[in-house]
């Protein structure tokens, strides 16, 4: 599944360097925190490796 925004994208790959140690759970806040109480490392790699090339910034509801 692909992100849907920039900012998706952006929460996905902090989520995952949280889930594998590179960084402090910590230092996560919002949805990069509920992120990775929530999904696993594999769904968090394929938000993550979402190309950021014409996403928009933020996804309009």
């Amino acid at each position: 599944m692909p992100a849907r925004s920039k900012a998706q994208q952006k929460a996905a790959g902090a989520a995952l360097a949280a889930k594998r140690g590179e960084t402090s759970k910590d230092k996560l806040f919002g949805a990069s925190k509920d992120m990775a109480k929530s999904m696993t490392e594999r769904e968090l790699e394929e938000l993550a490796a979402t190309p950021r090339k014409g996403l928009p910034e933020r996804k309009e509801d």
